[in-house]
């Protein structure tokens, strides 16, 4: 591959996953989840919006990348999402009812999506607040109620008891961007969020954005793994 393709081939995929993004360029691992396939991948952070390297994302799904001219050719499998036993043929993913101690594929993706308005929300919160503009009710009203939407169709497709023991969970994350959420706006009311702009970590190394983070990376990799799990960062 030539050094115009290796770097062509860095061209970056925008998803919204990942922490809250809260430097105006900012590089850290995550755990990045497709189709319920998780994998470690090193993502960039620029200016609120969060990209991966196009050579992680296929490896992660098992899919393949490709290169001919100018042209990328990405291909990912129709589904990545692991394939239960044989001996249960009822629980496989097409029909989206899982073994009763798993998480079902319906409400796996629906949780993924709510993580992903969830932290479109907190990063472009943050990344006003952290470059003085005007923030108002009505306008982080849009995307709590995004994320409220999807936290609702995410609900409503918890089937076994292991789903809804992760959608508390997930109730929980979304309380605390809530919570959190609530507080910068009533800052930037009082004129108190100047302190935020003086440093890229003074909003990230706060106790509630630490909580924020560390709940979401957790359910990420909860969610890739199809399992419920539990863990004090989400409580």
């Amino acid at each position: 591959m030539t050094d115009r393709l290796r770097g062509t081939s860095r061209v970056l995929l925008l998803l919204l996953l990942g922490g809250v993004a809260w430097a105006q360029v900012k590089q850290e691992s995550r755990t990045l989840v497709v189709n319920g396939q998780a994998g470690d991948a090193a993502v960039v952070q620029i200016n609120g919006r969060t990209y991966v390297d196009l050579e992680n994302l296929a490896r992660i799904a098992n899919g393949s990348l490709g290169f001919r001219g100018n042209q990328i050719t990405l291909t990912l499998p129709t589904s990545a999402a692991k394939v239960p036993p044989a001996s249960a043929p009822a629980d496989s993913p097409d029909s989206g009812q899982p073994a009763p101690s798993g998480l079902s594929r319906n409400f796996v993706m629906a949780a993924i999506e709510t993580i992903s308005q969830m932290r479109e929300w907190a990063s472009t919160l943050a990344y006003a607040i952290q470059n003085g503009y005007g923030v108002t009710e009505s306008w982080v009203a849009g995307y709590r109620e995004q994320a409220a939407s999807s936290l609702r169709v995410a609900r409503a497709a918890a089937s076994t008891d292991a789903d809804r023991n992760a959608l508390q969970l997930l109730t929980n994350e979304f309380e605390t961007v809530k919570e959190w959420s609530t507080k910068l706006v009533e800052a930037k009311k009082t004129m108190d969020t100047a302190k935020y702009q003086t440093s890229p970590d003074a909003l990230r190394n706060e106790p509630l954005s630490q909580k924020i983070i560390t709940c979401g990376h957790f359910l990420g990799a909860m969610l890739g793994s199809g399992e419920f799990k539990d863990d004090p960062s989400c409580h």
